[in-house]
Parts: structure tokens; C-alpha cells; sequence
């Protein structure tokens, strides 16, 4: 099969769908790599090093889409590439496709074969690929949150862990799924005071044995928020 690896182009996105690692190990199952040039770039990976593990380095995505059997991005394929995409190839990406009327109606158009990352199950229901995300976003969400509590971002200039002889920041994190477990980790990892909220009272039972002694898990109700 003919592995097309395409730089992405959307706002901001700097990943890459394949790093040169897993180009070697696809390299050696028989397969074909076509690596846009500079499409590592900005996660870190250099032209040279997707050729080391046996890719071939292509200038423009025309040149990829057109004989590619397989085409895979990180995200979304944008307005541009529409046309480019070619009837029965396999498109592997995240598509979120309840997001976008133009992008379906196109795929519909052009009729690939679509696997969405985050569709992907295994056989205990789990999402391998929608999870890592899930766990960078809710990581990421205290980080921001830390942030913009700063004075210098405009906000009321609260540090999570508090200091000695001030009391740590109160944290409340509503839903003890993938994004808001992790958040809750890095917020108690920065020292505060936790309360992570959630109506499935056997996760909340697994998370009291895990989470640390700064996290209180609450069973959730809607009185408390009647009023916000």
C-alpha cells in the first residue's frame, strides 16, 4: 500500500500524523511512505530523518493525494484539498464530521473510504486514539486555567497551591471522564483543593483509591448550581 503522510495546514496545528518511527515500522510491513516536505517540522522531526527510516520526501500534496491508496492528517481535510481527494481512498484522520456540513457533504461528494480516529474502538468499547487527546485537553485546561487567574491576564492574581499561610485555590471539576480526571491530577499535582464531580457513583468509587488526598470526590446533583 501507498502511505501518503500530509503536512497539516490547519491554524495552529502543529502535529504530524506519523512520526519516523512508525514510518520504519510501516516501511517494514512492505509498505510505501510518502512524507510531505516538512510535514515533521513542527513536532520536532526533520525531512532527514522520515528518509532514514526508508520515506519518500514529496513536495505538494497533489503529488501525494494522487497516487496514495491511503492518506492520513491529524485533522481535518480543509476547503483546498476537497477536490484532491480521490474515490475509494482511504482518508484517516480525525474528522468530527457533526462539526461540518461543507466537509461531509464533500466527502460524500468524493466518496473516499473515511476512518475517523475517534471512532476507533477496541474490543472493551475504549477510544485509543480519542483518548490520548482527551487526557492533553484536560491537562492542558488546568494549565490555561493557572494562567489566567494571573493579574498580568487579567485575573484576580490566585495562585493553585497557595503559599504558606494562604490557602490553596479551590478547584471544581465537573465530570470524572478521561479530560476531567486528568484535570484534576494536574490541578492536585499544583496543590489544590479539588472537588471532582461525576453521577456514576462506581467511577467515583475507583477514583477515591487513585486520586490523591487533595482530591474530594463529590456525587453530583444539580442543587448546588441551581442559582449560578
Amino acid at each position: 500500500m501507498i502511505i501518503g503522510i500530509l503536512k497539516e495546514i490547519k491554524s495552529e496545528e502543529n502535529r504530524v500524523s506519523m512520526t519516523p518511527a512508525g514510518a520504519e515500522v510501516m516501511k517494514q510491513h512492505g509498505h510505501t511512505l510518502l512524507v510531505e516536505k516538512h510535514a515533521g517540522a513542527g513536532s520536532g522531526f526533520d525531512n532527514e530523518s522520515y528518509v532514514s527510516a526508508g520515506a519518500e520526501i514529496i513536495d505538494t500534496p497533489e503529488d501525494i493525494y494522487g497516487p496514495a491508496h491511503m492518506v492520513m492528517h491529524v485533522k481535518e481535510p480543509l476547503p483546498s484539498e476537497y477536490e484532491l481527494i480521490n474515490e475509494e481512498q482511504i482518508l484517516f484522520t480525525y474528522l468530527h464530521l457533526a462539526a461540518s456540513e461543507e466537509l461531509t457533504r464533500a466527502l460524500t461528494k468524493s466518496r473516499p473510504v473515511n476512518i475517523a480516529y475517534e471512532t476507533i474502538q477496541k474490543e472493551d468499547g475504549s477510544l485509543p486514539l480519542l483518548t490520548p487527546m482527551s487526557e492533553v485537553a484536560g491537562r492542558m485546561s488546568i494549565q490555561e486555567g493557572a494562567k489566567y487567574l494571573e493579574m498580568a491576564q487579567g485575573g484576580e492574581g490566585i495562585l493553585l497551591s497557595g503559599v504558606p499561610g494562604v490557602a490553596p485555590a479551590t478547584v471544581i471539576v465537573i465530570g470524572a471522564g478521561t479530560v476531567g480526571t486528568n484535570a484534576a491530577k494536574m490541578a492536585c499535582g499544583l496543590g489544590a483543593k479539588v472537588y471532582l464531580l461525576d453521577i456514576n457513583l462506581d467511577r467515583l468509587r475507583y477514583l477515591s483509591d487513585v486520586m490523591p488526598s487533595n482530591c474530594f470526590l463529590i456525587m453530583f446533583s444539580p442543587q448546588p448550581f441551581a442559582n449560578l
